[in-house]
């Protein structure tokens, strides 16, 4: 439960850790979160339960929500049958609070509890999930939102998330219990076949004429890409990871990987008791419809929205000076048909079969890290507090990755909206640059986010000191 909210004074001990844009005084919000099994029903009720692990006892766990530049401190309790964490995706926070087991913490075992605590400097829509067998939790139902709220929030009448996943289940509403194969490593990771949302497999979301719809999304599945499409209607896109952009049309369609998320405003154009479709085509020959936009039978009892769709207020991140930003590389390689293998020798092709029959199928820079073993790997990079760094990501595989910064946003330089992310879609065979500002001390992991790629060798760290 969410515990009112009061002033506090930061510690001394806070404060010495604290980044510089951490506020001395918040607000606080306090909520509990114990990861426990659990059998919900997904499919519906003409077909069984199902056993998944849930945080607080449901999939999705609770919206958390508060408000920016509050303190956060959540009580986590591990009931699993195995260790856990919880990261905080896309949150720029303390190092110790990241949640990335013997790296930032020690994983919590099984009746053990940890304490985290943070303030929240930027608004916007991000999501929590297990950094322990991630494959393996997330892909049984460990997610939830986390939502900051904006002092000054563009108007809307609704504010809604939807947290977007899938499941592989049997005939029986059974989850397939063949986490970490090889084909799905080497392939394009876990796909599902039973997608959900908000944790079942949905028909309708319920809108009225004339309203306007903060649509929140986040994408949760292991691996599965979204494109929704919104039939009959012209959602505006206003950030993109939590963070304000210059609203735009869906157009197409919005395109979310593993770990990004959207903000979208819906106008509800449509005509009393009318539906219209939200179809996913992203997968070549295999579009379905995500749910139906069911309208009430009546209109609302004022006139609808004229005023044009605004962006939040921008949040407050350094803005990199790529004139003097010091030049990386990210090289992504690996994974069935790998470019890695065609240009080896015979050499080098019997060195490559060795790690990947060892797990490490996906490598950055060369470099494959799996299990999460930090203690075993020097940091990819070391990079200065406060200085600009701008990585050439090169994507040498023959598959999507959405690759994952913790501890810090970034800008993909080039991109004409100008937009911040902690996560970005690479395609096969794609250069991308992406630049920002080393301001938050620590070690961070740098992976991707399809989990079954991470767990076989994508995952790095970089250290900012």
């Amino acid at each position: 439960m969410r515990a009112s909210r009061r002033a506090f004074l930061a510690g001394v001990a806070a404060a010495a850790v604290a980044p510089a844009w951490a506020p001395a005084r918040a607000a606080e919000a306090s909520y509990r979160l114990e990861a426990a099994p659990r059998r919900l029903n997904v499919v519906g009720a003409a077909h069984p339960d199902t056993d998944l692990w849930a945080f607080n006892g449901a999939t999705p766990g609770p919206v958390l929500r508060v408000r920016q530049g509050e303190k956060l401190r959540v009580a986590f309790e591990n009931r699993l049958p195995e260790e856990s964490t919880i990261h905080w995706h896309g949150i720029r926070l303390p190092n110790a609070m990241d949640g990335v087991p013997h790296l930032t913490q020690p994983p919590v075992p099984p009746g053990g509890r940890f304490q985290y605590e943070f303030t929240l400097p930027d608004a916007g829509t991000f999501w929590y999930h297990p950094h322990a067998n991630s494959a393996g939790q997330l892909g049984r139902g460990l997610y939830g939102a986390l939502i900051v709220e904006e002092q000054e929030p563009p108007a809307c009448d609704r504010d809604e998330a939807w947290v977007l996943s899938d499941f592989r289940l049997d005939r029986e509403a059974r989850i397939v219990a063949d986490f970490g194969n090889l084909r799905d490593a080497s392939h394009a990771g876990r796909i599902g076949n039973t997608v959900t949302v908000n944790g079942k497999v949905a028909e309708r979301f319920a809108l009225r004429a004339g309203e306007r719809v903060r649509l929140r999304l986040v994408n949760a599945a292991n691996a599965r890409i979204f494109r929704l499409r919104f039939e009959g209607h012209a959602p505006m896109v206003i950030a993109l990871d939590g963070h304000p952009v210059e609203p735009h049309p869906v157009g197409e369609g919005i395109v979310l990987g593993p770990g990004m998320r959207a903000d979208l405003m819906l106008d509800a154009t449509g005509e009393p008791a009318s539906r219209h479709r939200v179809v996913d085509d992203w997968y070549r020959d295999s579009a379905y419809r995500l749910l139906d936009l069911e309208y009430a039978g009546e209109r609302l009892r004022r006139a609808p929205p004229q005023d044009p769709v605004r962006a939040p207020k921008a949040n407050p991140l350094p803005e990199p000076d790529l004139a003097r930003a010091e030049r990386l590389r990210l090289v992504l390689d690996g994974g069935a048909m790998s470019q890695e293998l065609q240009r080896a020798t015979p050499d080098e092709r019997r060195k490559i079969g060795e790690r990947m029959r060892s797990g490490g199928v996906w490598t950055l820079n060369s470099r494959a890290m799996t299990g999460h073993a930090h203690h075993g790997h020097e940091p990819m990079y070391r990079l200065k507090r406060g200085r600009s760094y701008s990585i050439e990501v090169r994507n040498y595989t023959a598959w999507h990755h959405p690759v994952h910064l913790h501890g810090v946003a970034f800008r993909v330089v080039g991109d004409a909206r100008r937009g911040w992310r902690d996560t970005v879609l690479v395609a096969p065979n794609e250069r991308m640059e992406i630049a920002f500002v080393a301001d938050n001390p620590g070690d961070w992991m740098i992976h991707c986010h399809v989990l079954e790629h991470q767990a076989a060798g994508m995952m790095a760290t970089m250290r900012i000191e």
